[in-house]
C-alpha cells in the first residue's frame, strides 16, 4: 500500500501542478471573458429560470430543476465539510480565496458543459437521453480528436468510484464511528442498502429523490453555519481579512497549524475547489444532458447555479466558520476540523449536526455519481453494462466506508484531475459553439422582450 501511495502521489503532484491550474482557471477564464461575464451578470436569470424549471419543459427524463439537483447530489459532498477543512489546513485561509475565484470562473466552465451536454446528447437504445463530454467530444470535434471521447469515459468510470463513492462512504463511516461509535462495516451495510433502493431505480428514481433531498439538506446546513458565523460576528472581518492577505502573502504557522506559502494556498484552494463544485471536471454535464429543457442555453443558464450555490453559498459558510472561530489553529484537519468549529460555537450539538449534514451530502454524493459513473461505462457497453455497473458500485461501498482514509483522498484527487484534462481541452476547442449559441439565444430572446414591451 506505501508503494502504491507513493505512486500515485507521484503522479498527483504532476496532474495538480502548475500545468493544471492554467488550464482550470485559464479555460474558465477565457469562457467568462468570451461570454461577456454573462453567466456573473446572468445569476438573477438562472435562478428564474430554475423555479420554473420543476416541470419537463422539453425531451428529456428529469426536469430541469431535478437536473440541477441531481448534480448538485454530485457535488455537495464531503468537499463541503472535509474539503473545505482540508484546504484551510493545509493552505492556510487564503485558500478560501482561491476557491472562490475557481468558482467564479467555474461557472462559466459549468455553463459551457452543460450547453454542450444537451447540444450534443443523444438517446440510447432504451431511448434515454445520454450526454457528457465524451458525446460532446465524439460528436462535437473531428475524429482527429476522437480520443478524448475514450480517454475521459475511461477515467471518469474509474474516478467515480474514488470521488463519488469510495471517499464518501469513507466520510461517513469516519464521522459517524467518532462522533456515535457506529462501527465502520455497519455503516457500510447500511449505505449500501439505501444506495440500492433508489440507484436501481435508475435517473428518474435518483432525480426524484434528489429533488426533494437536496435543497432540505442545503437549506438546514446554510441556516446551521450562518447561526455559528452570527454566533463569532465580531470575529468575521478579521476571518475576511485573514483570507484575502493569505492569498497572495504566506501564512505564518500558528498554534497547531503548521503554516503554508501562497503556491499551497493557490493549489489546495484550486483542487479542493474542483473537488467540492466539479467545474471543468466533466461530471455535471452528464446529469444535465437527461433534462426535459427548452434548449441548451437554458439549461446551460440553470447548470451554472449549481457552482455558485456549492462554493460561493456552501463552502463560504464553512470556510469562515472554521477561520473565525479560531479552530484553523487547532491542528485538526477534515471533518474534525469543521466538526470541531461547529461545536466550539453550539457545544453539544455542533459535532453531531455536521455529523448527520454528512453523512447525507455524502448519501446523495453517492447516489448522483453512480449515474456518471453508469453513463461513462454505457458509452463503451451501451445499456446491458449499466445494471452489472450498478451491482458492482453498491458492493464497492461497503470497501470505501473501511478503507485507509489518506489514500482514498489522495487517489480522487489525481482521477479528478485525469478526468479534466480532456475535457478542458473539448471545452477550449468548442467555445466559438457556446459562444455562437449564446449570443443567437440572447439575441432572440431580446428581440421577443423588446416586441412585448412595443405591443
Amino acid at each position: 500500500m506505501e508503494a502504491l501511495s507513493s505512486i500515485v502521489g507521484a503522479i498527483n503532484g504532476v496532474v495538480w501542478g502548475p500545468l493544471m491550474l492554467v488550464l482550470i482557471l485559464g479555460v474558465g477564464f477565457f469562457l467568462q471573458v468570451g461570454l461577456k461575464f454573462m453567466p456573473i451578470l446572468k445569476l438573477g436569470t438562472g435562478f428564474s429560470l430554475l423555479f420554473k424549471g420543476r416541470e419537463n419543459q422539453g425531451e428529456g427524463q428529469i426536469s430541469p430543476f431535478n437536473a440541477l439537483m441531481t448534480s448538485l447530489s454530485a457535488t455537495i459532498g464531503t468537499g463541503n465539510i472535509a474539503g473545505v477543512a482540508t484546504a484551510v489546513f493545509l493552505g492556510g485561509p487564503g485558500a478560501l480565496f482561491w476557491m472562490w475565484m475557481t468558482a467564479l470562473v467555474g461557472m462559466a466552465t459549468k455553463y459551457a458543459e452543460a450547453v454542450l451536454a444537451v447540444k450534443y446528447r443523444e438517446t440510447d437504445e432504451l431511448g434515454n437521453f445520454v450526454g457528457g463530454p465524451m458525446y460532446y467530444i465524439k460528436n462535437g470535434l473531428g475524429s482527429s480528436w476522437y480520443w478524448l471521447a475514450p480517454a475521459f469515459a475511461l477515467f471518469g468510470a474509474i474516478a467515480a468510484f474514488g470521488i463519488g463513492n469510495g471517499v464518501q462512504a469513507n466520510g461517513v463511516a469516519q464521522v459517524l464511528d467518532s462522533n456515535f461509535g457506529v462501527n465502520t462495516s455497519v455503516t457500510g451495510v447500511v449505505l449500501m442498502v439505501l444506495t440500492a433502493a433508489v440507484i436501481l431505480g435508475g435517473i428518474t428514481r435518483i432525480g426524484a429523490v434528489a429533488g426533494k433531498l437536496v435543497p432540505f439538506m442545503a437549506v438546514s446546513y446554510i441556516i446551521a453555519g450562518l447561526l455559528v458565523l452570527l454566533i463569532n460576528a465580531g470575529a468575521i472581518g478579521d476571518a475576511l481579512s485573514l483570507v484575502f492577505t493569505h492569498a497572495f502573502t504566506p501564512s505564518a504557522a500558528e498554534g497547531g497549524f503548521a503554516g503554508a506559502a501562497v503556491w499551497a494556498a493557490i493549489r489546495f484552494g484550486v483542487a479542493r475547489g474542483v473537488f467540492s463544485n466539479e467545474a471543468g471536471l466533466g461530471s455535471a454535464p452528464i446529469a444535465h444532458a437527461a433534462a426535459s429543457t427548452a434548449g441548451p442555453v437554458n439549461q446551460g443558464l440553470v447548470a451554472m447555479l449549481g457552482t455558485f450555490i456549492d462554493t460561493i453559498i456552501v463552502c463560504s459558510i464553512t470556510g469562515l466558520a472554521i477561520i473565525a472561530s479560531g479552530a484553523w489553529t487547532s491542528g485538526e484537519s477534515g471533518a474534525a476540523l469543521t466538526s470541531l468549529a461547529f461545536e466550539t460555537s453550539l457545544p453539544g450539538i455542533g459535532g453531531a449536526l455536521i455529523a448527520v449534514a454528512l453523512s447525507i451530502f455524502a448519501f446523495t454524493t453517492i447516489l448522483g455519481w453512480s449515474f456518471y459513473g453508469e453513463k461513462c461505462v454505457g458509452f463503451f457497453f451501451g445499456a446491458k453494462a449499466l445494471m452489472p455497473y450498478r451491482v458492482l458500485w453498491i458492493v464497492a461501498i461497503y470497501f470505501g466506508a473501511t478503507a485507509d482514509l489518506g489514500f482514498v483522498w489522495l487517489l480522487a484527487d489525481t482521477l479528478n484531475a485525469m478526468m479534466a484534462i480532456p475535457n478542458l481541452i473539448a471545452l477550449a476547442l468548442l467555445s466559438p459553439v457556446v459562444f455562437k449559441l449564446t449570443k443567437e439565444f440572447f439575441a432572440s430572446n431580446g428581440a421577443s422582450e423588446a416586441g412585448d414591451t412595443a405591443k
